[in-house]
């Protein structure tokens, strides 16, 4: 009895005990399911899982590594498919549901793997000298298509796949070409052609770089480099044929029994950079185009009936919409009726419904679309966020996000869903998550605006905690139960004693054209009332101290907390992240610089847009800024640009204020979302520990 009352004693201990608070390092413990795909046999299916491992070449660093499994609808086994530090992607089964594709990064470029289930390891079956991706298998199963980016430099000295030394139709806006297409020999002193031939190299030897583009900012450096996007087919066995004239630029490709569908620009005798509009083709022949438009995500019907694509205007801020066409009769066009967000499709076996994903006032549901009846339906709600799917025999298996878990795979039938996979599961078993509530207002312009609230983690009625207003960006970004970049974020404030309130101010995606476009011209003030608006709503709970408030965000939202800070005092610190500041120097310095023309209606040389972009530049305020302000900019950030951190931060010191600012060297826009784990931890801890600094936490 006595050892009876004692093991009781020990499981009653065991049973009461707290769950421990949501670390910083658990971001290294999260694992994502990559979108699963169903066999067309019917019984199995394919999965990725993404991990964050040590980098075995860094010591206290880490790697992003993707690999391959297999689950089985009927037993609910799984196994992994592949191992080792060498990363998959895009996998996709073979039409008798044998073989899968995938592309595998050894080390040097991406090449196309086939994995035969009957056994054995996967083997590579193509080893060209440049990146490839997105493997696509014939109907008849013999042959696989994949495609690759390559410059226009690499292309016209490829003496493989451009035996002619072809140019394009369009031109290069590029000085000294016709001196380097002579072949002419490398000499600083000899003749013009020599001279320029000189000048080539120096380039190829890095020593120096022409801007000559458009468009010549990317993610992380500029170049003068075109991409080029080419397709490719192959047997197991044989070699590589390109399919596409590479200056006959085409954007994606659906491969059809009889041709392919593709996505091309409009205008082909023009520079890459200048054409936005582009149309739908089959073959040579024109087979979708609207003057204005552009066009993308084709999806070809089973049968190849019907083709799904989504049209947008080329500029201008609005969502794309879901449109379907008769591959026999192209003036036949449905328009699906819903103004979202869509994230992917999918049609079923017999044509006439199609499945898709759209963003949702803070989630992403699953929808279904009937060409019948011509009427949408939702089949999930907007709390989770379904990040992948395909059909099963019985109903669906997907790839999800929530709050109890940021990614696991579910299977859903008509009468039950059960959780397939347990990636997150085990750990997450021990902490303790906070539960957002979901709150809703209807701001100025009429709109409703939702809202999360999330109280801290260690939460006592009577108790005052410091709070912290959470921004996203884009501007048309979209946040909620649904979205899986920043559960791990919200969760660690939480657990270090702060409330967490964040929003869908005016502007952001998942709720319409018309919320989407309600900050044209407006990037500072509307926004601002509409976070500002929650703010107050989530004070008047009572239980956040007016006196320990705290604002953060990151690219657009890095410009609101700097806007917000120029108009109030009402915070004890800040933090902004990866930002723009500055309107006019963005146009010239980030790579979307398109956000000004199309959100403010022209450039700042025009007179008029000149003054709206003065008014709404956080910058032309900076003199205002009193709140203690943590800066961070990623070295390579070139979506907003580093100059803009740096213009914020030098006029604060300027001015005597209390700033801070961090530079993450290699870090690009990316930075907490999907950049070095390492960073990502440090930007986390910085900011609690500016944080902590000005409010009352530990």
């Amino acid at each position: 009895m006595k050892h009876l009352f004692l093991l009781l004693l020990a499981f009653n201990v065991v049973g009461q005990s707290p769950k421990g608070k949501i670390q910083v390092t658990d971001l290294l413990q999260i694992k994502t399911a990559g979108k699963p795909l169903v066999s067309p046999k019917g019984n199995q299916f394919i999965y990725t899982v993404t991990s964050i491992v040590d980098d075995p070449d860094k010591k206290n660093d880490f790697v992003y590594q993707t690999h391959l499994y297999l689950g089985n609808l009927q037993t609910g086994e799984s196994r992994a498919l592949t191992s080792g530090k060498h990363s998959i992607a895009s996998p996709i089964w073979n039409p008798d549901g044998t073989k899968i594709a995938f592309t595998r990064d050894m080390g040097a470029k991406s090449q196309v793997y086939v994995l035969d289930l009957a056994g054995g390891e996967p083997q590579a079956i193509t080893n060209l000298p440049f990146a490839v991706s997105n493997p696509v298998w014939a109907s008849s199963g013999q042959e696989i298509y994949f495609q690759s980016s390559f410059t226009v430099k690499e292309f016209l000295a490829d003496s493989v796949y451009n035996k002619n030394g072809s140019l394009p139709s369009w031109t290069f806006e590029k000085p000294m070409l016709s001196g380097v297409q002579k072949k002419a020999k490398s000499n600083p002193n000899g003749s013009l052609d020599e001279v320029r031939a000189y000048l080539a190299q120096n380039e190829l030897d890095k020593k120096a770089k022409v801007i000559n583009r458009l468009n010549f900012q990317e993610e992380s450096t500029t170049t003068s480099d075109i991409p080029l996007l080419a397709y490719f087919k192959t047997t197991l066995t044989g070699k590589p044929q390109l399919i596409n004239y590479p200056f006959q630029r085409v954007s994606e490709f659906e491969l059809a029994s009889n041709g392919r569908y593709t996505v091309v620009p409009a205008d082909s005798l023009s520079h890459p950079d200048k054409v936005l509009d582009s149309y739908i083709a089959f073959g040579n022949k024109i087979m979708y185009q609207k003057v204005g438009y552009r066009m993308s995500n084709l999806s070809l019907s089973p049968a190849e009936k019907w083709l799904a694509f989504q049209v947008a205007k080329s500029t201008g801020v609005q969502n794309a919409t879901l449109q379907i066409i008769s591959t026999e009769n192209p003036n036949q066009l449905i328009q699906v009726p819903i103004d979202r967000v869509i994230t992917q499709v999918k049609w079923s076996s017999d044509e006439s419904k199609l499945y898709f994903t759209a963003q949702n006032q803070g989630g992403v549901p699953l929808y279904v679309f009937d060409l019948i009846s011509k009427q949408v339906k939702q089949l999930t709600d907007n709390t989770t966020g379904i990040l992948g799917f395909d059909l099963t025999d019985k109903g669906f298996i997907y790839s999800q996000t929530g709050i109890d878990n940021p990614s696991e795979i579910y299977i859903q039938s008509a009468d039950s869903i059960r959780t397939f996979t347990s990636l997150n599961t085990g750990w997450l078993a021990s902490k303790h998550i906070v539960r957002p509530t979901k709150h809703t207002f209807t701001n100025a312009k009429g709109h409703k605006v939702d809202y999360w609230v999330m109280k801290p983690a260690e939460y006592e009625s009577g108790k005052k905690y410091p709070l912290v207003l959470e921004i996203h960006g884009g501007p048309a970004a979209m946040w909620g139960t649904g979205e899986a970049s920043m559960w791990h974020e919200f969760q660690y404030y939480a657990a270090k004693g702060m409330g967490v309130v964040y929003a869908n101010p005016r502007g952001s995606g998942g709720y319409g054209t018309d919320f989407l476009a309600a900050n044209v011209k407006d990037w500072g003030a509307g926004p601002t009332a509409d976070v500002m608006k929650v703010l107050d709503l989530t004070i008047a709970e009572g239980w956040a101290d007016t006196t320990q408030l705290a604002v953060t965000g990151g690219s657009y939202a890095g410009y609101l907390v700097s806007w917000i800070v120029g108009h109030t005092n009402r915070f004890k610190v800040a933090c902004a992240q990866r930002g723009v500041y500055e309107l006019s120097t963005f146009m010239g310095e980030g790579n979307a610089w398109r956000l000004v023309p199309n959100y403010f209606g022209g450039y700042p040389w025009e007179k008029s847009t000149k003054a709206i972009l003065d008014r709404e530049s956080p910058y032309t305020y900076v003199q205002n800024i009193k709140t203690p302000l943590l800066i961070f900019h990623g070295e390579n950030d070139l979506r907003t640009g580093v100059i803009q951190s740096e213009m914020l931060y030098k006029s604060l010191k300027v001015l005597g204020r209390e700033v801070e600012y961090v530079r993450h060297p290699g870090g690009t826009h990316e930075l907490t979302r999907s950049g070095n784990n390492r960073q990502r931890i440090d930007q986390m801890l910085r900011t609690y520990e500016f944080f902590a600094r000005y409010l009352k936490i530990q």
